[in-house]
């Protein structure tokens, strides 16, 4: 089987989202920019999602708050633009009767999650 690279520069997944002029593209521009985006951020950068497991009903995430926000810094740093969203945070000090049950619960959320969403690129904050 012969490999065939692909075209180089490659289209980013969230172009599909973002990088047009019709008149979904440009409701998915608004919707971001309403939560105070600017304009400039739908330039073609690379959208990464922090994907966060925070929740005040998990204590032993509690810092992770902290941590995304870092991420977030990073990212903006490097050129991207990322895009926090929350996921389903099994906690075993307050789920009952045991968070192990909750755990494919919580990656299927990561997995659909991601793969509804214009990310070219994900990072995955939780313990």
């Amino acid at each position: 089987m012969h490999f065939i690279p692909a075209k180089w520069p490659r289209k980013l997944r969230s172009q599909e989202w973002f990088g047009g002029t019709s008149r979904d593209h440009i409701y998915h521009r608004i919707w971001l920019k309403n939560q105070g985006l600017p304009a400039d951020l739908f330039d073609g950068r690379p959208v990464i999602g922090i994907c966060n497991t925070w929740s005040q009903l998990t204590p032993c995430n509690a810092h992770l708050r902290d941590l995304a926000e870092r991420v977030k810094h990073g990212i903006y740093e490097a050129g991207g633009l990322p895009l926090e969203f929350p996921v389903f945070s099994p906690g075993e000090s307050t789920l009952r009767p045991t968070a192990m049950m909750y755990r494919n619960m919580c990656a299927m959320d990561v997995e659909e999650a991601i793969r509804a969403n214009p990310l070219d690129g994900v990072v995955l904050v939780s313990i």
